[in-house]
Parts: C-alpha cells; sequence; structure tokens
C-alpha cells in the first residue's frame, strides 16, 4: 500500500484502530489516546490528522527519517505511521509545553 493510500484510509476509523494495533507498542498507544481526549477526538482522527500535519508540516530531516525507518522495516506502512505518530506528539506536546513523547 502506498503511503498516500495509507494516509486516506486513516479517516476509515477501522482501518486507523487496526493500524495503530499493528505498531505494538502500548506506551505509544496510551499517549495517542491522552493526546486524543486532550483534543476532544478518537485516537483513529488522532491518527489520521497526525498523518495529514506530518505530510504537510514536516521538515525534510523529519522526511528523510520516515523514509530511513520505511526502508528498514518488516513493516514500512506501520514504519511511517509510527514516525508520523510520535512527530504529532513531539509537536503537540511542543505547543502546550507538556512532557510528551
Amino acid at each position: 500500500m502506498t503511503l498516500g493510500r495509507m494516509i486516506e484510509r486513516l479517516d476509515d476509523e477501522g482501518f486507523a484502530t487496526e493500524a495503530m494495533i499493528a505498531l505494538d507498542d502500548l506506551a505509544l498507544l496510551a499517549e495517542i489516546d491522552r493526546a486524543a481526549r486532550d483534543l476532544e477526538e478518537t485516537p483513529a482522527i488522532y491518527a489520521a490528522d497526525a498523518a495529514r500535519r506530518f505530510a504537510a508540516h514536516a521538515t525534510d530531516d523529519d522526511w528523510l527519517a520516515l523514509m530511513t525507518a520505511a526502508s528498514h522495516a518488516e513493516d514500512p506502512g506501520v514504519a511511517c505511521l509510527k514516525r508520523m505518530l510520535l512527530w504529532s506528539l513531539r509537536q503537540d506536546a511542543a505547543a502546550c509545553g507538556c512532557s510528551r513523547a
């Protein structure tokens, strides 16, 4: 699945939930849940928005890190989603002065 198609499919709550479960990272899922609640969103909506924000605002270095992670991963889609979520959590933490991710 292409990265663009994966981002599109994150709008499907079921797909987004499955994709986040595939991350196999309970600590990250807890952070996503907390961030989503802070924004009054579901974790799936947070994931979809995180991917879109990354696509729109990530730096060249962020994209290089994402592509490097994807190229070394068993599942590139999961690796990309994880990078995007971590990036988004860091951006949100910086914006609120919180200590996340």
